[in-house]
């Protein structure tokens, strides 16, 4: 099994999770707005005549567990539904996950999932 999670553009939170449901890979989803910086570095932006720089940006990451050979089905999907082609566009992370336990039945493994 492997977690992954990946950080996206707010605006692009609806498209991603489509494609992740017309994948049908993906069983369960956790979704949390962040702020961060990369390599975009910020933006500039103008309020009242006055230039600021927004250093932090706010993003979404969506966190998920799926089986190994479902991790290609994962990324594609992320991959086709999150650009618009610009610095900003996130990041997809893939680690091991080397237990899953559901609370309510006990299930362990896949199963859990």
């Amino acid at each position: 099994m492997k977690q992954v999670k990946a950080v996206i553009r707010p605006e692009k939170l609806n498209d991603v999770r489509a494609a992740l449901e017309r994948a049908g890979v993906c069983k369960g989803i956790m979704i949390t707005d962040i702020i961060g910086s990369g390599n975009q570095k910020g933006i500039q932006q103008v309020w009242r005549g006055e230039k600021y720089v927004l250093d932090l940006i706010p993003k979404v990451m969506l966190d998920l567990v799926v089986r190994d050979q479902d991790v290609p089905v994962v990324k594609k999907a992320i991959l086709e539904s999150a650009p618009i082609g610009e610095y900003g566009d996130g990041k997809i992370f893939v680690y091991p996950v080397e237990e899953v336990i559901r609370i309510r039945t006990g299930e362990e493994g896949e199963k859990a999932l």
